[in-house]
C-alpha cells in the first residue's frame, strides 16, 4: 500500500470511525496544569485510493457517496465505482459512451446519477440508462424534494416524475456548484457570480458588496443556514442572502482559489482549495490538512462524507479518505513501539530510518545507515530507559542493554584506545552513504577557501579486525552528546552495579582518550574530526572556532563532569576546574543563550539540551549548580515557542518542575501514525508568511505548525521550517516515543 491504512494497524485498537471531524483541540489537563490523564482522543488517518490507469483516470473532478457506502466519481476518463469495502475501482460507463465525466450524485432512492460529455446516467440495481432530454455535457447534479436537477453549457433540466423538461432560465452556462435553497429553489455557483433560482424568479449576485468575487465554485450550507459560498479571494458567509462575513486567506484559508465547500456530519465546514482543505469549527478554531501526507495532491475538487464520518476526498491525482479513529497516548505508544521494532532496529541494535525503494511504500524497505546511527540510538537508548525507571518492564531493560552494547561497540569496532565510530555495517553491504572517495588537490583547494576548517577525509569507511563490520570514522560532536546523553540516563534509571562499573569504564575510555588528545577527537589519521573540537587552543585562541566556542565550552564541561560522576576519577573534576578557573569556560557557556545569529543553528539547540541533565544532576558544588539551573532557565525562555517536549521533559526533569504540559500533550497527540517523510512545503501556502526567525539562516514560518502539518520529526531538525522532505525515508519513532515515556516517568502523563 502506498499509505497507512486501517488494516496495517495492530488488532489491539478498538477502532471507531466517527461522525466527528477532527480539529485540533488544546489537551484537557488538570487545573493545576501537572499531569495529563491519558483518555481516548480522535486519530486521523489518510488512504489512498488512486485509479488504475493514466493520468486522466486520477483527474477526479466530482465525488459522491451512495446509499451502501460505495464511492463514486467522475474522472476525465470516465465513471469509476468503489464498494465500500475494496479498493478496486470499476469502470461504469464504457463502449461509444465512456469519455470525460463532470458529475456524480446519489438521490435518496439509491439512484446514482452520472453526467459526463454525452448527457445524463442512471445506475440503480446494477443497471446503467442513458436519459432521454438532458445533452451533454453535464456539469453539476442536484437532488431535491422537488427532483433531480441537471445543469450544463446546453441546458438546464428538471425531472418532476419519470421524464426530464428542459427549463427556462437566464444562468450562466458555466455552472461549477448547484445545491438546494431548503425549499423550492436553488443556489448555483458560475464563473460570473452566484444564481439564486426559483421557478419565479432568479437574482443573480456578482459585486463585491455580495461576493469576495464573482468566481464562484462551491457552495454549502452550515448548521446554523447560512450559505458559505466558495471561489477565488476566498469563502463569502451569506445570511438572507446580503454578505455577513468573509474568509481569506488571513483567516486560515491556504489558498485564494476555493474549489469546493462541505458542511460536515460534525458541523464543521471543509473548505476545499488548491492547497489542501482548511476545516472550520463552528467556535471559529480551524485546522489544515495538505501535502501528500493527507492528500493525493494538494488541489481539493470536491469533498463528501459517508455514513461513518469519513471524508472522501477528489484531487487530480486520485481519491483521498481521511478517517477517524479512537486512540489513547498508551495504544499509540504501543502502535509506534511495533512499527519501530518491525522497521526500524537493524543488527546488532542500531535505532535508524528506514529506506523506502518505492516512495512512499512501506512495504519496500529495507534498512540503511546514517552519520548519526550513533545519536539517534543514544536517543533509543534513553527512551528504554525511561520505559524501564516507569514501567519495570523486564523488555524495556533487555533493549537497552542491547542498545548500549552497540555504543559500546562503536568504540571497540575502532581497535583504538577510546575514538568510537559514528556507525557500522554489516561489510558486505553495498549500499552504505557518502562511500570512499579521493579529492584532487583543486577540490581541496575549493573547499579549503569555501571552509577553512574543511577536512576531506577520503577513507570514512575502514573494516573492522575480525571481518564482520565496516565502521565510519569521522565522528562528530552532535555523536558526542547523544551518547552521553543515553549513558546518563541507563546508568541512572536502568543499571545494576555491575553494568554502572561497565558504563563508567567506557565513558572513561573515551573521555581520557580526549585528555590524551588536547580534548579533541582524534580519528585513526592522528587528527581531529572535523567537528570534534573541544581545545582551548582552538576554542579560544583560533577564531575560525569562534562560532564553536559557547556550545563546545559547555559540552566538554558535561563530557568531564559525567566521567567524574560515573567514575568519582579526580583527574576529570581537576580537568573539569581548570577549564572553568584558567580557561573560562562558564563564561564561554554563559553566552550560549546569546549567540551571535549567524552562528545559530537549530541543531545545536538539541545538542544543549543533551547536556542540561548530565551538568545539573550531577554537580555538587553549589555556585555552579545555581549557574547551571540559571542558566537552563534563561536558555528554557528562550525555547518555549518551540513547543517542543522532549525540550519541555528534560527542562521538567532537570529542575524537577512540570511545566508546558499543555503544548507537549497537544504534540503527543497530534503527531500523525504515518511516518514517511513526506514532502511539506508552506511556501505555497497563502496564510502564512517566509521569516528568517528563529535562524537568521533558515527560510521558516512565521506560525509553528502543528506536527500533522511538519516533516516528518527529528529533534534535530528545525521545527519552524518552511519546506523539505523525501518519500523514500520513513522515520524511526523514537521522537515520540522518547518524551512520552519522559512524560510517564515524570508522573506528567498517567496511563
Amino acid at each position: 500500500m502506498m499509505n497507512l491504512t486501517l488494516k496495517h494497524l495492530p488488532a489491539y485498537f478498538t477502532l471507531s470511525v466517527l461522525i466527528l471531524a477532527s480539529c485540533k483541540k488544546k489537551a484537557s489537563i488538570d487545573t493545576e496544569g501537572t499531569f495529563y490523564q491519558d483518555k481516548v482522543f480522535v486519530q486521523e488517518i489518510h488512504e489512498a485510493f488512486p485509479i488504475p490507469g493514466d493520468a486522466a483516470a486520477n483527474d477526479v473532478r466530482s465525488i459522491t457517496v451512495d446509499k451502501g457506502s460505495d464511492i463514486w466519481i467522475a474522472t476525465g476518463a470516465g465513471v469509476f465505482r468503489k464498494k465500500k469495502h475494496e479498493t478496486k475501482w470499476v469502470h461504469i460507463i464504457t463502449g461509444e459512451d465512456n469519455g470525460p465525466a463532470f458529475a456524480v450524485a446519489a438521490d435518496s432512492s439509491g439512484t446514482v446519477w452520472l453526467g459526463n460529455w454525452n448527457g445524463l446516467f442512471s445506475y440503480k440495481n446494477d443497471i446503467l440508462e442513458k436519459t432521454t432530454g438532458p445533452a451533454g455535457p453535464i456539469s453539476a447534479i442536484c437532488s431535491t424534494a422537488d427532483g433531480l436537477y441537471a445543469l450544463g453549457p446546453n441546458g438546464f433540466w428538471l425531472r418532476r416524475g419519470k421524464d426530464f423538461e428542459k427549463t427556462k432560465n437566464t444562468l450562466s452556462k458555466s455552472v461549477r456548484d448547484v445545491i438546494s435553497d431548503g425549499t423550492h429553489g436553488l443556489w448555483v455557483a458560475t464563473d460570473v457570480g452566484l444564481y439564486h433560482w426559483t421557478e419565479n424568479e432568479t437574482k443573480h449576485y456578482y459585486k463585491t458588496d455580495a461576493l469576495i468575487s464573482g468566481y464562484a465554485k462551491g457552495l454549502a450550507f452550515d448548521k446554523s443556514g447560512k450559505l458559505w459560498v466558495g471561489g477565488l479571494g476566498g469563502v463569502t458567509i451569506c445570511d438572507s442572502e446580503k454578505k455577513e462575513k468573509e474568509l481569506k486567506t488571513e483567516d486560515g484559508i491556504p489558498s485564494i482559489y476555493v474549489n469546493a465547500v462541505r458542511l460536515a456530519p460534525d458541523s464543521s465546514m471543509w473548505v476545499g482549495t488548491q492547497t489542501g482543505v482548511v476545516r472550520y469549527l463552528p467556535d471559529g478554531s480551524h485546522s489544515l490538512r495538505f501535502s501528500r501526507r493527507w492528500l493525493m495532491d494538494d488541489q481539493v475538487n470536491d469533498i463528501v462524507f459517508d455514513t461513518e464520518g469519513t471524508a472522501w476526498i477528489a484531487t487530480p491525482k486520485g481519491v483521498s479518505a481521511i478517517r477517524k479513529m479512537k486512540m489513547t497516548l498508551s495504544q499509540k505508544n504501543d502502535f509506534f513501539f511495533d512499527v519501530l521494532m518491525k522497521r526500524h532496529i537493524r543488527a546488532p541494535w542500531i535505532a535508524g530510518q528506514a529506506h523506502l525503494k518505492i516512495p512512499g511504500d512501506t512495504t519496500s524497505w529495507e534498512p540503511e545507515d546514517d552519520d548519526n546511527d550513533g545519536e539517534y540510538t543514544g536517543n533509543y537508548l534513553a527512551m528504554e530507559s525511561f520505559r524501564y525507571a516507569a514501567t519495570k518492564n523486564p523488555e524495556a531493560k533487555e533493549n537497552a542493554k542491547k542498545a548500549f552494547g552497540f555504543l559500546r561497540l562503536l568504540q571497540q569496532v575502532t581497535g583504538t584506545d577510546g575514538f568510537f565510530a559514528r556507525t557500522i555495517i554489516p561489510a558486505d553491504w553495498k549500499q552504505m552513504h557518502d562511500g570512499n572517495r579521493t579529492y584532487t588537490e583543486r577540490e581541496k583547494a575549493d573547499e579549503l577557501v569555501k571552509e577553512p576548517r574543511n577536512k576531506p577525509v577520503e577513507v570514512r569507511w575502514h573494516q573492522s579486525k575480525d571481518g564482520k563490520w565496516l565502521w565510519k570514522g569521522d565522528t562528530s560532536s552532535d555523536e558526542m552528546c547523544g551518547h552521553m546523553f543515553g549513558y546518563y540516563f541507563y546508568y541512572t534509571l536502568v543499571a545494576d552495579n555491575e553494568e554502572k562499573k561497565i558504563i563508567a569504564t567506557h565513558v572513561g575510555n573515551i573521555v581520557d582518550h580526549l585528555l590524551k588528545n588536547n580534548l579533541n577527537l582524534v580519528d585513526v589519521d592522528g587528527t581531529h574530526t572535523r567537528w570534534s573540537v573541544w581545545s582551548p587552543d582552538k576554542l579560544n585562541r583560533d577564531p575560525e572556532w569562534l562560532p564553536d566556542r559557547n556550545q563546545n565550552s559547555m559540552e566538554m564541561l558535561a563530557f568531564l563532569k559525567l566521567a567524574y560522576h560515573m567514575t568519582s576519577n579526580e583527574k576529570y573534576e581537576k580537568e573539569y576546574v581548570r577549564l572553568i578557573k584558567n580557561e573560562h569556560y562558564l563564561e564561554n557557556m554563559a553566552e550560549v543563550t546569546k549567540q551571535n545569529p549567524a552562528w545559530l543553528i537549530y541543531f545545536d539547540v538539541v545538542l544543549q539540551a543533551y547536556l542540561y541533565p548530565i551538568l545539573i544532576k550531577c554537580e555538587k558544588d553549589p555556585v555552579r549548580l545555581k549557574f547551571y539551573k540559571d542558566h537552563l532557565e534563561e536558555w528554557f525562555t528562550k525555547r518555549t515557542a518551540d513547543h517542543n517536549p522532549l525540550i519541555n521533559f528534560i527542562y521538567n526533569y532537570s529542575l524537577d518542575k512540570k511545566s508546558e504540559l499543555g503544548n507537549s500533550v497537544d504534540f503527543l497527540i497530534d503527531t500523525p501514525l504515518d511516518l514517511i517523510d513526506w514532502p511539506i512545503d508552506h511556501r505555497k501556502r497563502e496564510d502564512i508568511k517566509v521569516v528568517r526567525t528563529p535562524v537568521l539562516e533558515d527560510e521558516q514560518v512565521d506560525q509553528l505548525q502543528p506536527a500533522s502539518l511538519r516533516m516528518t520529526v527529528r529533534w534535530d531538525k528545525n521545527p519552524w521550517t518552511l519546506a523539505g522532505g523525501n518519500p523514500q525515508v520513513e522515520r524511526e519513532p523514537v521522537f515520540w516515543l522518547l518524551p512520552y515515556w519522559m512524560g510517564r516517568y515524570l508522573g506528567m502523563i498517567t496511563k
